[in-house]
């Protein structure tokens, strides 16, 4: 009997950050290297950037006047610049996208349509704050409501949504608050639909940064609502107070939000194409405790063109591309395929990229049977001493056993080995 052992190899950085790794050679008895693998991968929750800085940009990062920030590029979900992103505050009517995102789900899943009408309760009708004006003699739809919440920010279509859902406004955040535990929003509890002041109603930077980012990954054609500059109900047309949406082209999204408590906060989604990179990369700021209105769109612009200019995302490999192979014992076919459940991107500063080494670790002897999609070995990416990541290999073939003298032949191959 044979037990796995670990196996260690060095992979050296790519020099340019914009190129796919050139091809290395294989020794073809023993498939050792996965070819090519080569520059490194910053992904989900790699951090470039330190808390009041990020340290490896060319360009110092930005002054920044607010509370607390994140920025992150949601091509790879790497954090670029961050200060104070755990620090619990009030995230006012940014609460409206975890609203928003409950009702999608609902609407997914078909437990509501759009053209339903649900009742406008007393409480909801006097909703403080902003309000898109639903008359009780007319109620709205839920399309019409979602707008509301959306554009007009609207307090009234918060709560008439979240009865909609669950009997009372109450009972919804319970449902905010399992999502939020699910989405991995740790620092987070809700305990009503809108964002208006309460002690127990808090989030952070980094938890809305969460949330927006499944808003666009888990329902990307009801995220397209968020570009929308205004919005006209009741014969009162209002609009979007996200004024990035009106001055920057690139911007499609997302919320804003504001009370005494929370100062003006504000959540922004831009998309721009990487030059000669023949793909698009979004990028994605959360900006609490500015001081004004303007404040916030200037802070927030500043923060996502810094995030574009001073890095680089780049797409070592395809999912699924066979980017090597690995020798297979036993089985019924000498080497295996080896490659990536996913597509491998990463985002580099942009004087970096040769800094940035990998290692793969991979178990030995591979013997049969190996499953299509088993993991066969691990991508470790470092950026000086510092573990960035971890990305498994994969078998992107199955192996079947080989005859009983095939599996004897290299059961005495492997003793001798």
């Amino acid at each position: 009997m044979f037990i796995p052992r670990l196996s260690f190899m060095s992979v050296s950085a790519l020099t340019a950050a914009t190129r796919r790794p050139a091809a290395v050679a294989t020794s073809r008895p023993t498939g050792r290297l996965l070819r090519a693998l080569l520059l490194p991968l910053l992904a989900a929750g790699a951090l470039l950037a330190g808390a009041t800085g990020a340290a490896q940009a060319q360009v110092p990062a930005p002054e920044v006047a607010a509370r607390s920030w994140l920025l992150m590029d949601m091509t790879t979900h790497t954090v670029l610049y961050s200060q104070l992103p755990d620090e619990r505050v009030e995230p006012a009517s940014l609460t409206k996208l975890m609203t928003a995102y409950v009702v999608f789900d609902y609407l997914k899943q078909k437990r509501l349509t759009m053209t339903h009408r649900p009742p406008v309760s007393p409480v909801a009708f006097k909703a403080i704050g902003s309000r898109m004006f639903v008359d009780p003699r007319s109620p709205a739809t839920i399309e019409e409501l979602l707008n509301g919440l959306i554009v007009q920010s609207g307090n009234d279509a918060a709560i008439i949504l979240a009865e909609a859902v669950a009997g009372s406004e109450a009972q919804f955040a319970e449902v905010m608050n399992a999502q939020a535990k699910r989405m991995g929003m740790n620092n987070t509890r809700f305990t009503n639909a809108s964002g208006l002041p309460n002690p127990d109603h808090y989030s952070t930077a980094r938890d809305l940064a969460i949330l927006a980012m499944r808003v666009i990954e888990d329902h990307p054609d009801y995220y397209r609502m968020y570009s929308q500059k205004e919005y006209t109900y009741n014969n009162i047309k209002q609009p979007n107070r996200n004024r990035l949406l009106f001055t920057d082209s690139t911007v499609d999204g997302f919320k804003t939000g504001h009370t005494d408590a929370a100062g003006y906060c504000l959540i922004s989604s831009a998309k721009r194409e990487q030059p000669g990179s023949g793909f698009s990369r979004r990028i994605l700021s959360v900006l609490m405790g500015a001081s004004s209105e303007n404040s916030r769109a200037i802070e927030s612009q500043k923060l996502l063109n810094y995030g574009f200019q001073n890095f680089d995302a780049v797409q070592l490999y395809k999912k699924s591309d066979a980017v090597g192979s690995y020798q297979v014992w036993k089985g019924q076919q000498p080497e295996i395929k080896a490659g990536f459940a996913e597509d491998v991107m990463v985002t580099v500063p942009k004087t970096q990229a040769s800094a940035v080494k990998g290692e793969i670790e991979r178990m030995e002897p591979l013997v049969a049977p190996i499953a299509a999609g088993q993991k066969i070995g691990t991508l470790r990416v470092r950026l000086g001493n510092n573990v960035l990541t971890e990305r498994p290999v994969i078998a992107l073939e199955a192996v079947e056993p080989a005859g009983w003298f095939g599996r004897a032949w290299d059961t005495i191959r492997l003793w001798i080995k």
